[in-house]
C-alpha cells in the first residue's frame, strides 16, 4: 500500500522556509532541527531534504545520509546533555505511529531513570529551545 507524498506537511514547509525551526545541522541531503514538543531536553529530528513519505519510499542514498546525521546528532546530544543514552525513534504510516508524513527520525537524549514527557506534549519555551539548540550545535 502506497500513499502519495503530501508537499504541504509541516516538515516540507520547514524545508521551504515557510515555518521557522531551530536548525542544528544541514547538508545537501539532510536537515536536523529541534522538536518543538520535546520528549526530553535536547529532543531533535533528522529528515531527508528529498520528499519521502516514510522509510518505504526513501531512496537508499538519502536514507544512508539521514542515518549518518542521526549518528552525529546522537553523539552531540549525548555530549551536550550529559546523557546516559539516546533513544532513536522512527515511525511508518499511521498504523506504525507516524503522525507527520515526511520521513523523520527522533533523536532523544536520555538520563538513567528519566521518563519521557507524557503525550500529548506541550510546545516548549522557545528561549529554552534556543539554548538547547546552541548546546547541541556547540557539541557538533
Amino acid at each position: 500500500m502506497s500513499t502519495a507524498y503530501d508537499s504541504n506537511n509541516i516538515f516540507a514547509k520547514i524545508l521551504r522556509g515557510e515555518i521557522p525551526c531551530f536548525r542544528l545541522y544541514e547538508d545537501e541531503r539532510t536537515l536536523a532541527f529541534m522538536d518543538i514538543m520535546p520528549a526530553t531536553d535536547g529532543h531533535c529530528l533528522v529528515i531527508p531534504k528529498a520528499p519521502a513519505r516514510n522509510i518505504f519510499d526513501c531512496p537508499a542514498e538519502d536514507l544512508a545520509a539521514v542515518m549518518a546525521v542521526v549518528q552525529k546528532l546522537a553523539l552531540a546530544t549525548r555530549k551536550a546533555f550529559a546523557a546516559d543514552g539516546v533513544t532513536i525513534q522512527q515511525f511508518n504510516e499511521a498504523a506504525g505511529g507516524q503522525e507527520v508524513f515526511h520521513l523523520h527520525f527522533h533523536v532523544i537524549p536520555r538520563k538513567e531513570g528519566e521518563k519521557l514527557r507524557p503525550l500529548p506534549r506541550s510546545v516548549a519555551d522557545m528561549a529554552e529551545l534556543g539554548r538547547q539548540a546552541d548546546a547541541i550545535r556547540a557539541a557538533l
